[in-house]
């Protein structure tokens, strides 16, 4: 199976965890790319007319996995635009993460999952799972390697 994983991170902390994912999946022996959402001149709080500087192209994969971070109690722009772009998903597998600094749960986490899965649906994905990581967590480190598993599995 070839799997893409096409994140957005700002901070780093998304990329990380999903190169994390990338090692746990190429190990459980599949063929595995991470691409990584980049905004033509940067992204900035509030901006409209989001441009990509590449796109993913989407036709060449069997499953997905999208991760982003949680941006003002929601997902981030830069992936919801995105996935609004993509014009299908094809009966692929999807699995989402999301990452996030605060660790209630008002604070988007969840919100920003349900609105990836219904883009994703919309798009033709099938969700197979999804997963939160609280960056400041104390658990953080197993958090990331819970995630990891899980999504490995769901392939």
């Amino acid at each position: 199976m070839n799997i893409d994983i096409i994140i957005y991170s700002q901070t780093g902390n998304t990329h990380s965890v999903a190169l994390r994912l990338k090692e746990k999946l190429i190990k459980a022996g599949y063929l595995v790319n991470l691409d990584r959402l980049c905004v033509i001149g940067g992204y900035k709080q509030g901006m409209r007319d989001i441009q990509f500087e590449t796109l993913p192209d989407v036709e060449k994969y069997d499953a997905f996995v999208f991760g982003s971070p949680v941006h003002a109690f929601s997902l981030s722009q830069v992936m919801t635009a995105y996935l609004k772009q993509i014009e299908y998903l094809n009966g692929n597998k999807v699995a989402l993460f999301v990452t996030k600094q605060l660790p209630f749960n008002w604070t988007g986490g969840t919100q920003a999952v349900k609105k990836m899965k219904k883009i994703c649906v919309t798009k033709g994905g099938i969700i197979s799972g999804s997963g939160i990581v609280i960056w400041s967590s104390k658990n953080r480190e197993r958090m990331i390697t819970d995630l990891t598993e899980k999504i490995c599995k769901l392939f």
